[in-house]
């Protein structure tokens, strides 16, 4: 029997998460909570968390979190502390499944775009002549579709990956050239001869 934890600050998903992971044979959910701040009294096998990740617990044998933006410079951290899960919050029903199964077993569970965000590029292509962060293959991609015009959804369709992603991308290359804007960013780009009009 897998014993299952649910915090989520929301109602409605915590709702819909006790349903899915009741739902499935052998796991049993013990609690279910606005916070984490008490679960880790309750010792669950695995904590499926739609929350913050500073509000996680500090000392939960495996977690399952449900973030609804990417951060890939807390992933690493959040590794460290026992995340063994990282998905986004619309995340289909199987994934999430999954994941707590591949969490219980002590795997470790990344989306893709997540991974490719944690690892970086062997030989990514450097973003600024200033010591900027250098952006990568994929988001040299990214820049080149916004400074076509393109919208996340056109963005999201031609690389085949989800908007939520090609928001990620878009924030990252912005954090990267230090730009506020989609066309600043996309003129310190030209500028600094990442893309050519």
């Amino acid at each position: 029997m897998i014993r299952l934890a649910i915090a989520a600050s929301s109602a409605v998903v915590r709702a819909g998460l006790e349903a899915l992971l009741s739902a499935t044979p052998g796991w049993e959910v013990i609690a279910s909570s606005p916070d984490a701040s008490h679960l880790e009294s309750l010792r669950p096998d695995v904590l499926v968390a739609a929350l913050p990740f500073s509000e996680l617990p500090g000392a939960m044998p495996a977690i399952v979190l449900l973030t609804s933006d990417g951060q890939p410079e807390w992933t690493a951290e959040a590794i460290r502390s026992g995340v063994r899960a990282l998905l986004p919050r619309d995340a289909p029903a199987a994934a999430i499944l999954a994941a707590v199964e591949a969490a219980a077993n002590g795997l470790a569970v990344i989306d893709p775009q997540e991974l490719e965000s944690l690892l970086g590029s062997p030989a990514p292509v450097e973003a600024a002549d200033n010591g900027g962060a250098p952006l990568t293959p994929r988001e040299m991609e990214v820049l080149r579709m916004m400074a076509d015009g393109a919208a996340n959804k056109e963005i999201a369709w031609k690389l085949a990956i989800s908007e939520h992603t090609v928001k990620f991308h878009v924030a990252s290359v912005m954090s990267k050239l230090h730009a506020s804007s989609r066309t600043e960013a996309v003129t310190r780009g030209l500028r600094r001869g990442l893309i050519l009009m």
